[in-house]
């Protein structure tokens, strides 16, 4: 059947009431930097200050996500929200927004972070597009 426990109390335990923990940063910024990566398969959101020095991150696969769904815009709004209140912990008021790729969560990951109240300076998209592209096949030889 298994192992009883036996449950014991002290009398100075039973009074104090047990407080949520709360995290809390030494560093508090006004203003960031929001990196979207967009991609067919996964959306990836990283914090960064003014400097470009990585505060916080995260992404669809990393929210509990798997396969097929991690590519979705739900996901990516998660993804955006949960950045957001971990956020709010450090103080954060206004973002720049900087966007790469294609994929489909590329505007609900700012939409979810904006949800929480926090303002946007701009949006910049960074996607990288191939000006040349390959070269092409060498004709074939009979």
């Amino acid at each position: 059947m298994g192992r009883k426990r036996i449950v014991t109390t002290d009398a100075k335990d039973a009074g104090a009431e047990k407080k949520a923990p709360t995290v809390s940063s030494k560093k508090r910024i006004e203003t960031g930097i929001l990196h979207v990566q967009s991609t067919y398969n996964n959306t990836k959101v990283m914090l960064t200050d003014d400097k470009g020095n990585a505060l916080m991150w995260g992404s669809s696969g990393g929210a509990g996500f798997r396969g097929a769904k991690k590519g979705t815009p739900f996901a990516a709004a998660k993804v955006g929200e949960t950045l957001a209140l971990k956020a709010a912990n450090i103080g954060l008021k206004e973002i720049k927004v900087v966007v790469k790729g294609v994929g489909s969560g590329r505007e609900s990951a700012i939409r979810g972070f904006i949800s929480k109240g926090v303002n946007i300076i701009s949006i910049s998209d960074q996607t990288p597009v191939p000006f040349n592209g390959p070269t092409p096949k060498k004709p074939r030889r009979v």
